[in-house]
C-alpha cells in the first residue's frame, strides 16, 4: 500500500515555495508519493481571481515534471464544485483503494481548519503534514498535540506566495 500526500491548492501561479516543498517533502517524510492537488474551484477563495484550470494543470505539470515522486493530478477537476477536501479524499480512496492518503497543507490553512467542511472528519482520518508560513526554527518536525498533525518544522522556508506574485504581477500592468 503506497502512503500518498495529496498537496492541494489553486497553484495560481505556482512558485519556487511549492516546488521546493514538493521535493522536500517526498525526500524526507514516510510519503511514498506527493500528488500535487490542482484545484478548480476553492471554495474559500473568489474564484474570478484564479488563471483558467488548464493554464495552471499545465505550469504545474512543467514545474515538477523532473522531480521523482512529484506527480500534479486533475482528479478535482472530474468532481463536483466547489473543491471540498473531505469529498476529494472520499473519492480518492474509492478510486485507489490500494493506496493510503495524507494531506499536506500550509499553516494558514491549518488556522482556517474551523471553517472546512468536515475538518474533524479529515484529521481523524488522515494524517495532516503541516507547513509552517513563516521561517522555522529548531523544533522537531514532529511537533503537535494530535497524532495526526506533524508539523514539518525543519523544512526549508520559501518566503514566496501566489497572493505576493499576482500583486506584483498587477502592480508591473498598472
Amino acid at each position: 500500500m503506497a502512503h500518498i500526500g495529496i498537496y492541494g491548492g489553486s497553484f495560481n501561479p505556482i512558485h519556487f515555495g511549492h516546488v521546493g516543498l514538493a521535493e522536500w517533502v517526498v525526500a524526507h517524510t514516510d510519503l511514498d508519493q506527493l500528488w500535487l492537488m490542482v484545484t478548480p474551484n476553492n471554495p474559500l477563495k473568489p474564484a474570478d481571481l484564479l488563471a483558467p484550470e488548464e493554464e495552471r494543470l499545465r505550469a504545474a505539470r512543467e514545474a515538477v515534471r523532473d522531480i521523482p515522486g512529484v506527480r500534479v493530478s486533475d482528479f478535482e477537476f472530474h468532481l463536483p464544485r466547489p473543491s471540498y477536501t473531505a469529498n476529494t479524499l472520499r473519492a480518492l480512496e474509492q478510486a485507489y483503494p490500494e493506496h493510503r492518503f495524507s494531506l499536506v497543507i500550509g499553516e494558514d490553512n491549518l488556522a482556517l481548519a474551523d471553517r472546512w467542511r468536515e475538518w474533524d472528519w479529515i484529521v481523524a482520518h488522515h494524517t495532516v503534514y503541516v507547513y509552517p508560513r513563516h521561517q522555522s526554527t529548531d523544533k522537531p518536525i514532529n511537533q503537535s498535540t494530535d497524532k495526526h498533525i506533524i508539523f514539518l518544522s525543519s523544512a526549508p522556508y520559501f518566503d514566496v506566495s501566489s497572493t505576493e506574485i499576482r500583486t506584483k504581477q498587477n502592480e508591473k500592468k498598472s
